[in-house]
C-alpha cells in the first residue's frame, strides 16, 4: 500500500521483488514533509554505518524519492474519498464502512481487476501519463458496473523500474481523476521499484474495485428473449484494447504520433491513441435508480462488439446488429485502413465506436429513451434479440 518507504533492508528483502509501498487510505504514509526528510538522514546515517556493505540505494531502490512519491499523491487520493472512508494514509489497509448495506435485501459484493495492457507503452514514448489512469478505473468499473453494481473503492498497483516522484504524481491524478467519474474511493496502492528486473523508465499498472449491487437487482442477461432491443452509448475512442495491434501497425508504418491523423481535424495521432476510455458508471446507475428495467449490459473491451456482447447472451439467441446504425470514430478507421483489417477481425478487436451495450424489452424502450435524452446521453439503437439460427448463440451482423 503506499506506506512510508523507510523500511530495513532485512525486511524488504525477504519479498520476491524489492517494493517501495506508497498510497492508502491507510497506507500513503502519516510522515510530513519534515519526518521524511530526517528519514532520508537517518538512511543515510545507517548507509555510513555499514561499512563496506551493500544499500538499497545501491541496488536501485530510492526510498527517499518513494516518500516524495507518496507525499506528491496525497492531495490527488484524498480528492476521491467517500463519506465510507475511515482513516487516511499511512496504514496497512484501507478501511471502508458497510454500515449502508444494512439497507439492502441482500448486498452482494461484486469485484473486478484489469490492466491498461500496452497503450501504456504509448503513454511512456509520449511522455504523457495522467491518462492512462483514467484508464485504468475504467476498465475495473465498466467491468463490473454490467451487473448493476455501484462501485465503492478502488486499489492500484504500479510497477517501474525506477521511481520517479513526478511521473508517479500524474499516473495517481489520473487513477484518482477515474475514480472521481466513477464516485469510488482510491483507499489503496502499491508503488513497486523493480531495479534490474525492468528498465528505469517501464511501467505497467493493474487495478483492483469492489462494488456492491442487492441481490435483487443484479443484472445477468438471463432474460435475454427474441424481440428485445440492443442499444449502444458511444465509446470516446480505443479506450484500452487493441494497442499490441495498434503499436505493431505504427511501427511498421513508420507513423508520427505527433502528425495529425486526418486532414479534417487537428487532433494528433499520439492525442487520439491516448484518449482516456469512458465511464458510464453515473449514466447506468442513473438508469437504474430511474427504474429503467435494464435485462443485460456489456462493456465492449478486449474481444470487441463480437466477443463482448456474446457473453451476456442466453443459449438460444442471437444479436444482431445493423453495421448502418452507429458511427465509427475516425481514429479507428484510420487504423483499421492501416492494418488492412477485414470487418470480422475490427470488429473482434476494437470497439469500433460502441463502448457499452444495454439490450431491453420493447415495452420498456420508451422509457429507457427519455432517461438517457434527460442525461443528455448519446445513443444508438443498434439492432435486436432474434432465436439463434443454429445451437447456442451468436453475434450477428447486417
Amino acid at each position: 500500500m503506499w506506506v512510508s518507504p523507510v523500511q530495513t533492508q532485512q525486511t524488504r528483502d525477504e519479498t520476491n521483488n524489492s517494493k517501495v509501498k506508497p498510497h492508502l487510505a491507510a497506507e500513503r504514509s502519516d510522515m510530513s514533509s519534515e519526518d521524511t526528510t530526517q528519514a532520508s538522514q537517518n538512511n543515510t546515517s545507517s548507509k555510513e554505518s555499514i561499512s563496506g556493505g551493500l544499500t538499497y540505494a545501491e541496488v536501485g531502490v530510492d526510498t527517499a524519492e518513494g516518500a516524495r512519491a507518496v507525499d506528491a499523491i496525497r492531495a490527488s487520493v484524498q480528492s476521491t474519498y467517500r463519506p465510507e472512508v475511515i482513516g487516511d494514509i499511512g496504514g496497512f489497509g484501507g478501511l471502508f464502512s458497510a454500515a449502508a448495506l444494512k439497507d439492502m435485501d441482500d448486498p452482494v459484493l461484486v469485484s473486478g481487476a484489469d490492466g491498461v495492457g500496452t497503450k501504456i507503452e504509448l503513454a511512456r514514448q509520449l511522455g504523457i501519463y495522467d491518462t492512462v489512469g483514467v484508464d485504468l478505473v475504467a476498465m475495473c468499473v465498466n467491468d463490473v458496473l454490467v451487473t448493476g453494481a455501484e462501485p465503492l473503492y478502488f486499489l492500484d498497483y504500479i510497477a517501474t523500474g525506477k521511481i520517479e516522484s513526478a511521473r508517479m504524481e500524474q499516473l495517481v491524478e489520473g487513477i484518482a481523476e477515474g475514480c472521481r467519474q466513477a464516485g469510488c474511493s482510491l483507499i489503496g496502492g502499491e508503488m513497486a521499484e523493480h531495479p534490474g528486473v525492468m528498465a528505469d523508465d517501464a511501467l505497467d499498472m493493474s487495478g483492483f474495485c469492489t462494488a456492491v449491487v442487492d441481490k435483487p437487482r443484479i443484472v445477468d442477461g438471463s432474460g435475454i428473449q427474441p424481440a428485445d432491443l440492443i442499444f449502444g452509448l458511444p465509446s470516446s475512442g480505443f479506450h484500452s484494447n487493441g494497442y499490441s495491434l495498434i503499436r505493431r501497425v505504427l511501427k511498421e508504418k513508420d507513423c508520427n504520433l505527433d502528425n495529425p491523423f486526418s486532414d479534417d481535424n487537428d487532433v494528433t495521432l499520439g492525442q487520439a491513441l491516448l484518449e482516456p476510455t469512458r465511464i458510464y458508471v453515473k449514466t447506468i446507475l442513473s438508469l437504474l435508480r430511474n427504474a429503467v428495467s435494464i435485462k443485460g449490459m456489456a462493456h465492449i473491451t478486449g474481444g470487441g462488439i463480437t466477443e463482448n456482447l456474446d457473453r451476456i447472451l442466453p443459449d438460444g439467441t442471437d444479436a444482431v446488429l445493423r453495421l448502418d446504425s452507429w458511427d465509427i470514430p475516425a481514429a479507428i478507421e484510420y487504423i483499421c485502413e492501416l492494418a488492412s483489417l477485414d470487418q470480422r477481425e475490427a470488429l473482434r478487436t476494437f470497439n469500433c465506436g460502441i463502448g457499452f451495450m444495454l439490450v431491453v424489452s420493447p415495452k420498456d424502450v420508451p422509457h429507457l429513451r427519455h432517461a438517457l435524452d434527460a442525461a443528455g446521453e448519446n445513443y444508438f439503437e443498434v439492432g435486436t434479440i432474434e432465436a439463434a439460427e443454429g445451437k447456442g448463440r451468436s453475434v450477428r451482423y447486417i
